[in-house]
């Protein structure tokens, strides 16, 4: 349901805005390094998220001279970086969450408690 309201857009249209031959886009899709959306019809559509990862791509390549390969490691060690933040994240909010629940199920006086939970985060009593 999401996906009907996201933005996205056509290989020319993501060749034009990146200035590179649509034949690069079809080259890093081959290699695995963006995976665009594809219609019915078979058509390639680039997210937003796809295009940030292509200007990546670029940017390695080109201003850094990182080959293929070394762009391949780059972006499944930041894949493997925003799952480990998502897992930390959810961890904290759950440890935040058993901690409010604790101080609000007891009879103990809040104000006594060492760390105070307001609506997920620390503060000082």
């Amino acid at each position: 349901m999401e996906d009907e309201f996201r933005e996205y857009f056509s290989i020319g249209i993501v060749a034009q805005m990146l200035d590179v031959h649509p034949q690069t886009l079809r080259h890093y899709e081959r290699r695995g390094l963006v995976v665009p959306t594809r219609t019915d019809g078979n058509t390639r559509l680039y997210s937003r998220k796809d295009v940030e990862t292509i200007r990546m791509i670029l940017r390695l390549a080109n201003e850094l001279g990182v080959n293929l390969a070394g762009i391949e490691v780059v972006l499944n060690m930041r894949s493997k970086l925003e799952e480990l933040e998502s897992e930390r994240n959810s961890l904290i909010r759950e440890i935040f969450q058993a901690l409010f629940e604790e101080l609000h199920s007891s009879n103990k006086d809040v104000k006594n408690a060492l760390i105070k939970v307001q609506s997920g985060f620390l503060t000082k009593p």
